[in-house]
Protein backbone atom coordinates (compact mmCIF):
# COMPACT_ATOMS: atom_id res chain seq x y z
CA UNK A 1 0.00 0.00 0.00
CA UNK A 2 1.45 3.19 -0.67
CA UNK A 3 0.96 5.50 2.76
CA UNK A 4 1.69 8.57 0.53
CA UNK A 5 -1.59 8.38 -0.53
CA UNK A 6 -3.01 7.34 2.64
CA UNK A 7 -1.34 10.46 4.27
CA UNK A 8 -2.76 12.82 1.38
CA UNK A 9 -5.93 11.46 1.43
CA UNK A 10 -5.59 11.45 5.21
CA UNK A 11 -5.37 15.37 5.62
CA UNK A 12 -8.50 15.73 3.09
CA UNK A 13 -10.21 13.84 5.69
CA UNK A 14 -9.53 15.58 8.68
CA UNK A 15 -9.89 19.15 6.61
CA UNK A 16 -13.02 18.58 6.84
CA UNK A 17 -14.16 17.20 9.77
CA UNK A 18 -13.28 20.15 12.98
CA UNK A 19 -16.24 21.68 13.54
CA UNK A 20 -16.15 25.44 15.45
CA UNK A 21 -16.13 24.51 19.08
CA UNK A 22 -18.74 27.84 19.71
CA UNK A 23 -21.24 26.03 17.74
CA UNK A 24 -21.97 23.29 20.65
CA UNK A 25 -22.81 26.30 22.86
CA UNK A 26 -24.57 28.09 20.19
CA UNK A 27 -27.16 25.36 19.87
CA UNK A 28 -26.69 23.83 23.23
CA UNK A 29 -25.58 20.38 22.39
CA UNK A 30 -24.77 18.07 25.29
CA UNK A 31 -21.74 16.69 24.21
CA UNK A 32 -20.90 12.89 25.72
CA UNK A 33 -24.63 13.49 26.75
CA UNK A 34 -23.60 15.45 29.75
CA UNK A 35 -24.94 18.85 31.02
CA UNK A 36 -22.44 21.57 31.67
CA UNK A 37 -22.22 20.39 35.48
CA UNK A 38 -21.03 16.89 34.69
CA UNK A 39 -24.13 15.40 35.49
CA UNK A 40 -25.70 12.48 32.64
CA UNK A 41 -28.46 13.41 30.36
CA UNK A 42 -31.17 11.30 31.40
CA UNK A 43 -31.59 8.94 28.25
CA UNK A 44 -33.45 5.38 30.30
CA UNK A 45 -34.39 3.93 33.48
CA UNK A 46 -32.65 0.99 34.78
CA UNK A 47 -33.54 -1.14 38.07
CA UNK A 48 -29.95 -2.84 38.15
CA UNK A 49 -27.52 -0.69 39.27
CA UNK A 50 -26.88 2.20 40.56
CA UNK A 51 -23.72 4.90 41.39
CA UNK A 52 -24.60 7.87 43.33
CA UNK A 53 -22.49 10.95 44.34
CA UNK A 54 -24.78 13.67 44.39
CA UNK A 55 -27.77 15.08 45.49
CA UNK A 56 -30.03 18.09 43.25
CA UNK A 57 -30.99 20.35 45.78
CA UNK A 58 -34.67 22.41 45.73
CA UNK A 59 -32.37 24.85 43.38
CA UNK A 60 -31.67 22.23 41.06
CA UNK A 61 -27.56 22.10 42.06
CA UNK A 62 -25.45 19.30 42.22
CA UNK A 63 -24.97 18.51 46.21
CA UNK A 64 -21.67 16.19 46.44
CA UNK A 65 -21.96 13.07 48.87
CA UNK A 66 -20.27 10.17 50.19
CA UNK A 67 -20.47 8.04 47.05
CA UNK A 68 -22.32 4.99 46.86
CA UNK A 69 -22.86 1.57 44.36
CA UNK A 70 -26.22 0.06 44.40
CA UNK A 71 -26.53 -3.54 42.43
CA UNK A 72 -30.45 -4.27 42.76
CA UNK A 73 -31.41 -1.78 45.48
CA UNK A 74 -28.57 -3.45 47.86
CA UNK A 75 -25.41 -1.27 48.71
CA UNK A 76 -22.30 -2.98 47.28
CA UNK A 77 -20.54 -2.10 50.85
CA UNK A 78 -23.20 -4.77 52.26
CA UNK A 79 -22.91 -7.02 50.07
CA UNK A 80 -18.84 -7.23 50.78
CA UNK A 81 -19.29 -6.79 54.75
CA UNK A 82 -21.43 -10.22 54.44
CA UNK A 83 -18.76 -12.33 52.06
CA UNK A 84 -15.96 -11.20 54.14
CA UNK A 85 -17.72 -12.61 57.25
CA UNK A 86 -18.60 -15.58 55.78
CA UNK A 87 -15.29 -16.30 54.24
CA UNK A 88 -16.97 -17.21 51.16
CA UNK A 89 -16.42 -15.51 47.30
CA UNK A 90 -19.19 -13.35 46.23
CA UNK A 91 -18.61 -12.49 42.48
CA UNK A 92 -20.66 -15.59 41.99
CA UNK A 93 -23.31 -14.46 43.96
CA UNK A 94 -23.29 -11.00 42.25
CA UNK A 95 -23.88 -12.25 38.44
CA UNK A 96 -27.12 -14.31 40.54
CA UNK A 97 -28.05 -10.58 42.09
CA UNK A 98 -27.76 -8.78 38.34
CA UNK A 99 -29.11 -11.13 35.96
CA UNK A 100 -32.34 -12.31 38.69
CA UNK A 101 -32.84 -9.24 40.89
CA UNK A 102 -32.74 -10.71 44.34
CA UNK A 103 -30.05 -12.76 46.30
CA UNK A 104 -29.84 -16.20 46.12
CA UNK A 105 -30.48 -18.39 49.07
CA UNK A 106 -27.80 -20.95 49.61
CA UNK A 107 -29.12 -23.90 47.53
CA UNK A 108 -29.68 -21.25 44.39
CA UNK A 109 -26.22 -19.72 44.56
CA UNK A 110 -24.56 -23.72 44.83
CA UNK A 111 -26.90 -24.78 41.97
CA UNK A 112 -26.07 -21.30 40.30
CA UNK A 113 -21.92 -22.13 40.91
CA UNK A 114 -22.62 -25.56 39.53
CA UNK A 115 -24.36 -23.94 36.28
CA UNK A 116 -21.13 -21.45 36.04
CA UNK A 117 -18.39 -24.31 36.46
CA UNK A 118 -19.79 -26.60 33.89
CA UNK A 119 -19.48 -23.97 31.18
CA UNK A 120 -16.12 -22.42 31.71
CA UNK A 121 -14.56 -24.80 28.92
CA UNK A 122 -14.81 -23.62 25.65
CA UNK A 123 -16.25 -25.58 22.96
CA UNK A 124 -14.21 -28.65 21.44
CA UNK A 125 -11.70 -27.26 18.97
CA UNK A 126 -12.41 -23.32 19.91
CA UNK A 127 -8.93 -23.49 21.64
CA UNK A 128 -6.92 -24.37 18.77
CA UNK A 129 -8.99 -23.25 16.42
CA UNK A 130 -10.03 -19.64 17.14
CA UNK A 131 -7.45 -18.95 19.71
CA UNK A 132 -4.19 -20.47 18.99
CA UNK A 133 -4.53 -20.04 15.06
CA UNK A 134 -5.38 -16.28 15.74
CA UNK A 135 -3.47 -14.82 18.25
CA UNK A 136 -3.62 -11.46 19.12
CA UNK A 137 -1.20 -8.30 20.31
CA UNK A 138 -3.95 -6.88 22.81
CA UNK A 139 -6.07 -9.34 24.68
CA UNK A 140 -9.25 -7.24 24.67
CA UNK A 141 -9.02 -7.86 20.94
CA UNK A 142 -9.29 -11.47 21.57
CA UNK A 143 -11.76 -11.52 23.83
CA UNK A 144 -14.34 -9.48 21.06
CA UNK A 145 -13.08 -11.49 18.55
CA UNK A 146 -13.48 -14.67 20.70
CA UNK A 147 -17.25 -13.73 21.55
CA UNK A 148 -18.36 -12.95 17.39
CA UNK A 149 -16.61 -16.29 16.98
CA UNK A 150 -19.25 -17.90 19.76
CA UNK A 151 -21.71 -17.15 17.23
CA UNK A 152 -20.64 -19.88 15.16
CA UNK A 153 -20.56 -22.39 18.27
CA UNK A 154 -24.09 -21.82 19.02
CA UNK A 155 -26.52 -24.28 17.75
CA UNK A 156 -29.38 -21.27 17.78
CA UNK A 157 -27.24 -17.62 17.87
CA UNK A 158 -30.68 -15.49 16.46
CA UNK A 159 -33.28 -16.62 19.17
CA UNK A 160 -34.52 -13.50 20.76
CA UNK A 161 -36.60 -15.13 23.38
CA UNK A 162 -34.94 -14.29 26.81
CA UNK A 163 -34.48 -17.68 27.83
CA UNK A 164 -32.04 -18.57 25.13
CA UNK A 165 -30.45 -14.58 25.59
CA UNK A 166 -30.30 -15.82 29.29
CA UNK A 167 -28.28 -18.83 28.20
CA UNK A 168 -25.95 -16.88 26.11
CA UNK A 169 -25.41 -14.67 28.97
CA UNK A 170 -24.79 -17.13 31.04
CA UNK A 171 -22.26 -19.01 28.84
CA UNK A 172 -20.29 -15.82 28.43
CA UNK A 173 -20.32 -14.86 31.63
CA UNK A 174 -18.77 -17.78 32.33
CA UNK A 175 -16.16 -18.21 29.46
CA UNK A 176 -14.94 -14.85 29.60
CA UNK A 177 -11.95 -15.64 32.35
CA UNK A 178 -10.98 -18.38 30.01
CA UNK A 179 -11.16 -16.47 26.66
CA UNK A 180 -8.90 -13.89 28.48
CA UNK A 181 -6.51 -16.05 30.01
CA UNK A 182 -6.00 -18.43 26.93
CA UNK A 183 -5.83 -15.14 24.91
CA UNK A 184 -3.03 -13.86 27.26
CA UNK A 185 -1.65 -17.31 27.07
CA UNK A 186 -1.35 -17.39 22.89
CA UNK A 187 0.27 -13.52 23.31
CA UNK A 188 2.78 -14.79 25.50
CA UNK A 189 3.68 -17.66 22.70
CA UNK A 190 3.62 -15.94 20.06
CA UNK A 191 4.06 -12.61 20.23
CA UNK A 192 6.71 -12.75 23.33
CA UNK A 193 8.15 -15.73 22.81
CA UNK A 194 7.84 -16.95 26.06
CA UNK A 195 6.10 -20.52 27.09
CA UNK A 196 2.54 -21.22 26.72
CA UNK A 197 0.75 -22.81 29.50
CA UNK A 198 -2.89 -23.78 29.04
CA UNK A 199 -4.47 -25.29 31.43
CA UNK A 200 -7.99 -26.48 31.97
CA UNK A 201 -10.44 -24.63 33.97
CA UNK A 202 -11.76 -26.65 37.03
CA UNK A 203 -15.77 -26.54 37.57
CA UNK A 204 -15.58 -26.48 41.03
CA UNK A 205 -13.48 -23.43 41.17
CA UNK A 206 -15.26 -19.95 41.02
CA UNK A 207 -14.36 -17.31 38.56
CA UNK A 208 -11.58 -15.26 40.84
CA UNK A 209 -9.52 -18.81 41.43
CA UNK A 210 -9.68 -20.15 37.95
CA UNK A 211 -8.41 -17.18 36.44
CA UNK A 212 -5.54 -17.21 39.02
CA UNK A 213 -5.03 -20.56 38.18
CA UNK A 214 -5.71 -20.51 34.32
CA UNK A 215 -2.68 -17.89 34.22
CA UNK A 216 0.17 -18.96 36.46
CA UNK A 217 2.24 -22.06 35.22
CA UNK A 218 1.95 -23.71 38.69
CA UNK A 219 -1.62 -23.02 39.07
CA UNK A 220 -1.12 -22.19 42.53
CA UNK A 221 -2.53 -18.84 44.51
CA UNK A 222 -3.13 -18.13 47.87
CA UNK A 223 -6.58 -17.39 49.91
CA UNK A 224 -5.98 -14.38 50.44
CA UNK A 225 -4.81 -13.55 46.76
CA UNK A 226 -8.50 -15.35 45.61
CA UNK A 227 -10.00 -13.02 47.68
CA UNK A 228 -8.71 -9.73 46.71
CA UNK A 229 -9.07 -10.77 42.87
CA UNK A 230 -12.83 -11.87 43.82
CA UNK A 231 -13.64 -8.36 45.52
CA UNK A 232 -12.16 -6.40 42.58
CA UNK A 233 -14.61 -8.46 40.40
CA UNK A 234 -17.78 -7.65 42.43
CA UNK A 235 -16.68 -4.03 42.32
CA UNK A 236 -16.36 -3.93 38.71
CA UNK A 237 -19.09 -5.80 37.85
CA UNK A 238 -21.37 -2.76 37.66
CA UNK A 239 -22.02 0.85 37.42
CA UNK A 240 -25.67 2.03 36.13
CA UNK A 241 -26.74 2.45 32.70
CA UNK A 242 -24.84 5.49 31.95
CA UNK A 243 -21.40 4.13 31.82
CA UNK A 244 -20.21 3.83 28.21
CA UNK A 245 -19.84 -0.09 28.02
CA UNK A 246 -23.45 -0.38 29.16
CA UNK A 247 -24.89 2.10 27.46
CA UNK A 248 -23.59 0.60 24.59
CA UNK A 249 -25.27 -2.47 25.18
CA UNK A 250 -28.68 -0.73 25.64
CA UNK A 251 -28.13 0.77 22.07
CA UNK A 252 -26.96 -2.04 20.06
CA UNK A 253 -29.27 -4.40 22.17
CA UNK A 254 -32.00 -1.72 20.72
CA UNK A 255 -31.02 -2.25 17.68
CA UNK A 256 -32.47 -5.99 18.00
CA UNK A 257 -29.08 -7.88 16.85
CA UNK A 258 -28.06 -10.76 18.67
CA UNK A 259 -26.27 -11.19 21.73
CA UNK A 260 -22.64 -11.94 20.62
CA UNK A 261 -23.01 -8.56 18.76
CA UNK A 262 -24.34 -6.76 21.21
CA UNK A 263 -21.68 -7.88 23.74
CA UNK A 264 -18.51 -7.29 21.29
CA UNK A 265 -19.69 -3.69 21.45
CA UNK A 266 -19.19 -3.36 24.74
CA UNK A 267 -16.46 -5.21 24.86
CA UNK A 268 -15.01 -2.30 22.35
CA UNK A 269 -16.38 0.17 24.57
CA UNK A 270 -14.41 -1.15 27.29
CA UNK A 271 -11.06 -1.38 25.47
CA UNK A 272 -11.14 2.35 25.02
CA UNK A 273 -8.43 4.03 27.32
CA UNK A 274 -10.94 6.83 28.31
CA UNK A 275 -12.64 3.86 29.87
CA UNK A 276 -11.28 0.98 30.80
CA UNK A 277 -7.74 1.13 30.41
CA UNK A 278 -7.05 3.88 33.18
CA UNK A 279 -5.73 1.99 35.95
CA UNK A 280 -2.23 1.03 33.35
CA UNK A 281 -2.08 4.86 33.14
CA UNK A 282 -2.05 4.55 36.81
CA UNK A 283 0.71 1.93 36.83
CA UNK A 284 2.83 3.72 34.49
CA UNK A 285 2.65 7.41 36.64
CA UNK A 286 3.42 5.53 39.87
CA UNK A 287 6.35 3.57 38.26
CA UNK A 288 7.59 7.22 37.21
CA UNK A 289 6.91 8.58 40.49
CA UNK A 290 8.85 6.03 42.32
CA UNK A 291 12.03 6.49 40.25
CA UNK A 292 12.09 9.88 40.63
CA UNK A 293 10.55 10.08 44.18
CA UNK A 294 13.73 8.68 46.70
CA UNK A 295 12.05 9.14 49.76
CA UNK A 296 8.35 7.46 49.75
CA UNK A 297 7.85 8.39 53.20
CA UNK A 298 8.74 12.60 52.43
CA UNK A 299 5.26 14.07 51.60
CA UNK A 300 7.04 17.46 50.66
CA UNK A 301 9.24 15.17 47.80
CA UNK A 302 6.01 13.67 46.97
CA UNK A 303 3.98 16.39 46.40
CA UNK A 304 6.92 18.57 44.53
CA UNK A 305 6.55 16.02 42.07
CA UNK A 306 2.75 15.51 41.95
CA UNK A 307 2.92 19.43 41.17
CA UNK A 308 5.45 19.06 38.29
CA UNK A 309 3.34 16.29 37.22
CA UNK A 310 0.37 18.58 37.53
CA UNK A 311 2.38 21.69 35.22
CA UNK A 312 3.25 19.31 32.66
CA UNK A 313 6.93 19.23 33.74
CA UNK A 314 7.12 15.33 34.21
CA UNK A 315 5.43 12.07 33.30
CA UNK A 316 3.82 12.17 30.05
CA UNK A 317 3.42 16.05 30.12
CA UNK A 318 -0.38 16.26 29.87
CA UNK A 319 -0.65 17.71 33.26
CA UNK A 320 -2.87 14.69 34.24
CA UNK A 321 -2.74 13.07 37.50
CA UNK A 322 -4.41 9.44 37.42
CA UNK A 323 -6.53 7.42 39.54
CA UNK A 324 -8.16 11.45 40.81
CA UNK A 325 -11.56 12.22 40.02
CA UNK A 326 -14.70 10.87 38.65
CA UNK A 327 -17.55 11.62 36.51
CA UNK A 328 -20.21 10.36 39.39
CA UNK A 329 -18.27 10.47 42.85
CA UNK A 330 -16.60 13.28 44.18
CA UNK A 331 -16.25 13.44 47.84
CA UNK A 332 -15.62 9.18 47.87
CA UNK A 333 -15.48 6.32 45.65
CA UNK A 334 -16.65 3.79 47.26
CA UNK A 335 -14.76 1.24 45.12
CA UNK A 336 -11.61 2.71 46.25
CA UNK A 337 -12.30 2.63 50.08
CA UNK A 338 -13.15 -1.26 49.71
CA UNK A 339 -10.14 -2.12 47.14
CA UNK A 340 -8.11 0.27 49.61
CA UNK A 341 -8.31 -1.87 52.99
CA UNK A 342 -8.46 -4.97 51.50
CA UNK A 343 -5.08 -3.88 49.27
CA UNK A 344 -3.08 -3.33 53.38
CA UNK A 345 -3.59 -7.39 53.80
CA UNK A 346 -2.51 -7.99 50.84
CA UNK A 347 0.35 -5.66 50.72
CA UNK A 348 1.43 -7.29 54.31
CA UNK A 349 1.48 -10.53 53.01
CA UNK A 350 3.59 -9.82 50.03
CA UNK A 351 6.20 -7.60 51.63
CA UNK A 352 4.84 -3.98 49.77
CA UNK A 353 3.67 -1.92 52.98
CA UNK A 354 6.45 0.75 51.82
CA UNK A 355 4.68 1.19 48.35
CA UNK A 356 0.90 0.93 50.05
CA UNK A 357 1.95 3.52 52.43
CA UNK A 358 3.17 5.82 49.53
CA UNK A 359 -0.35 5.27 47.61
CA UNK A 360 -1.49 6.23 51.01
CA UNK A 361 0.53 9.96 50.93
CA UNK A 362 -0.56 10.37 47.31
CA UNK A 363 -4.36 9.73 47.76
CA UNK A 364 -3.97 12.29 50.91
CA UNK A 365 -2.19 15.18 48.73
CA UNK A 366 -3.32 14.86 45.84
CA UNK A 367 -6.83 17.01 46.14
CA UNK A 368 -4.89 20.00 47.97
CA UNK A 369 -1.82 19.81 45.16
CA UNK A 370 -4.86 20.21 42.06
CA UNK A 371 -6.88 22.59 44.05
CA UNK A 372 -3.64 24.78 44.06
CA UNK A 373 -2.72 24.16 40.30
CA UNK A 374 -5.95 25.01 38.98
CA UNK A 375 -7.76 27.93 41.43
CA UNK A 376 -10.53 25.21 42.17
CA UNK A 377 -12.05 24.93 45.07
CA UNK A 378 -14.26 21.70 43.85
CA UNK A 379 -12.21 18.64 45.65
CA UNK A 380 -12.20 15.16 43.90
CA UNK A 381 -11.71 12.33 45.18
CA UNK A 382 -9.43 9.19 44.32
CA UNK A 383 -11.07 6.30 41.91
CA UNK A 384 -10.38 2.71 42.04
CA UNK A 385 -8.18 2.68 39.48
CA UNK A 386 -5.63 3.83 41.68
CA UNK A 387 -5.63 0.87 43.96
CA UNK A 388 -7.00 -1.90 41.40
CA UNK A 389 -3.96 -1.63 39.03
CA UNK A 390 -1.63 -1.69 42.29
CA UNK A 391 -3.49 -5.00 43.41
CA UNK A 392 -3.19 -6.26 40.46
CA UNK A 393 1.00 -5.69 40.11
CA UNK A 394 1.21 -7.64 43.68
CA UNK A 395 -0.98 -10.03 42.09
CA UNK A 396 1.45 -10.66 39.72
CA UNK A 397 -0.94 -10.13 36.66
CA UNK A 398 0.27 -8.51 33.73
CA UNK A 399 -1.02 -5.41 32.79
CA UNK A 400 -1.90 -6.78 29.43
CA UNK A 401 -4.67 -8.36 31.38
CA UNK A 402 -5.93 -5.31 33.14
CA UNK A 403 -8.60 -4.44 31.16
CA UNK A 404 -9.77 -7.88 30.26
CA UNK A 405 -10.47 -8.60 34.04
CA UNK A 406 -12.26 -5.72 34.08
CA UNK A 407 -14.42 -7.12 31.22
CA UNK A 408 -14.65 -10.31 33.34
CA UNK A 409 -16.26 -8.34 35.78
CA UNK A 410 -18.37 -6.62 34.03
CA UNK A 411 -19.83 -9.11 31.59
CA UNK A 412 -22.30 -9.54 34.75
CA UNK A 413 -23.59 -6.01 34.19
CA UNK A 414 -24.08 -6.30 30.45
CA UNK A 415 -25.67 -9.37 30.58
CA UNK A 416 -28.36 -7.59 32.79
CA UNK A 417 -28.16 -4.70 30.84
CA UNK A 418 -28.98 -6.52 27.40
CA UNK A 419 -32.00 -8.75 29.47
CA UNK A 420 -33.63 -4.89 30.55
CA UNK A 421 -33.38 -3.47 27.35
CA UNK A 422 -35.37 -6.34 25.28
CA UNK A 423 -37.65 -6.23 28.10
CA UNK A 424 -38.21 -2.86 28.75
CA UNK A 425 -36.72 -0.47 26.44
CA UNK A 426 -38.41 -1.64 23.52
CA UNK A 427 -37.58 1.28 20.81
CA UNK A 428 -33.91 2.13 19.32
CA UNK A 429 -31.72 4.77 20.27
CA UNK A 430 -32.09 7.70 17.72
CA UNK A 431 -30.61 11.09 19.42
CA UNK A 432 -30.27 14.07 17.12
CA UNK A 433 -27.25 15.37 16.00
CA UNK A 434 -27.62 18.57 13.92
CA UNK A 435 -26.17 19.67 10.30
CA UNK A 436 -24.23 22.16 10.27
CA UNK A 437 -22.53 21.89 6.82
CA UNK A 438 -23.82 24.68 3.93
CA UNK A 439 -25.66 23.54 1.31
CA UNK A 440 -23.68 23.85 -1.80
CA UNK A 441 -24.79 23.58 -5.70
CA UNK A 442 -23.66 19.81 -7.33
CA UNK A 443 -20.10 19.81 -9.60
CA UNK A 444 -20.37 17.26 -12.78
CA UNK A 445 -17.07 15.39 -12.60
CA UNK A 446 -15.59 16.84 -15.30
CA UNK A 447 -16.13 20.46 -14.03
CA UNK A 448 -14.33 19.63 -10.53
CA UNK A 449 -10.59 20.77 -9.83
CA UNK A 450 -8.95 20.35 -6.81
CA UNK A 451 -9.19 22.19 -3.77
CA UNK A 452 -6.10 23.00 -1.27
CA UNK A 453 -5.61 20.99 1.61
CA UNK A 454 -4.50 23.00 4.85
CA UNK A 455 -1.25 21.40 6.10
CA UNK A 456 -2.07 22.17 9.63
CA UNK A 457 -4.55 20.41 11.35
CA UNK A 458 -6.10 21.96 14.47
CA UNK A 459 -3.36 21.11 17.22
CA UNK A 460 -5.66 19.18 19.57
CA UNK A 461 -7.24 17.07 17.04
CA UNK A 462 -7.01 13.63 17.45
CA UNK A 463 -5.60 13.83 21.26
CA UNK A 464 -6.62 10.89 23.08
CA UNK A 465 -6.91 11.68 27.38
CA UNK A 466 -7.14 8.82 29.80
CA UNK A 467 -10.16 9.07 32.39
CA UNK A 468 -10.99 6.99 35.21
CA UNK A 469 -12.69 3.80 34.32
CA UNK A 470 -16.67 3.64 35.28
Amino acid sequence: MDLSIINRLSNIAMSNDPIDQSLYEKYDVKRGLRYADGRGVLVGLTSIGDAIGYEIDKDNKKVAIPGRLIYRGYNVEDIVKDVEKSHQFGYEQVVYLLLFGQLPTKNQLEEFQELLGSLRALPEYFTEDMIMKAPSSDIMNKIARGVLASYSYDPDPENREISNILRQCIELTSRFSTLAAYGYQAKRRYYDGKSMYVHNPKPELGTAENFLRLIRSNKSYTPLEAEILDLALILHAEHGGGNNSSFTIHVVSSADTDTYSAVAAAVGSLKGSRHGGANIRVMEMMDDIKKNVKDWSSEKEIRDYLMKIGRKEAFDRTGLIYGQGHGVYTISDPRAILLRNKAEELAKEKGCLDEFHLYNIIEGIVPDVLCELHGDKKRICTNVDFYSGFVYSMLGIPRELYTPLFAISRIAGWSAHRIEEIVAGRRIYRPAYKGIADLRDYVPLEKRVENAVPKVIAEDHGVVTTGPSD
